[in-house]
């Protein structure tokens, strides 16, 4: 993955998650730590969630994190198609490294391992983009 892209997400914490709820479309907000070795977002969520239940009924996922700008020449962002699980241990770590306030509430987590993401930064040029896409195994 782009460095561009990666230094985005690394300084961000804050998603934007679109699910299918049996057929209907549904966003939650969420906190995330990300998991750089898998290139896979870790989020925390009650398991009688809506948004946990739809993706665990229905993987495929997308969402959104942006800066919070006015200014034209500072907008960036991404958007992505990712793919939800439980997730591992290891990612359970790298999440409470990054929010230790949530052991407190022992919440379920889940990885958004990345299939696709385009990155918008103006300051590549007014509309820049840098597209990555996962390479099949």
């Amino acid at each position: 993955m782009d460095e561009k892209i990666l230094k985005f997400i690394r300084k961000m914490h804050l998603l934007s998650l679109a699910v299918l709820d049996d057929g209907k479309p549904y966003c939650a907000s969420c906190f995330y730590a990300f998991d750089e070795g898998n290139l896979a977002f870790i989020v925390a969520g009650g398991e009688e969630s809506a948004h946990v239940k739809a993706f665990l009924a229905e993987p495929n996922v997308a969402g959104t994190v942006a800066l919070d700008t006015k200014v034209v020449g500072k907008i960036e962002g991404v958007q992505f198609r990712a793919l939800a699980a439980p997730a591992t241990a290891q990612q359970g770590k790298i999440y409470f490294a990054r929010f230790p306030y949530a052991l407190a509430m022992n919440p379920s987590l889940y990885s958004l391992s990345l299939g696709w993401v385009k990155f918008t930064h103006n300051a590549l040029g007014f509309g820049g983009k840098i597209i990555w896409q996962r390479e099949q195994i």
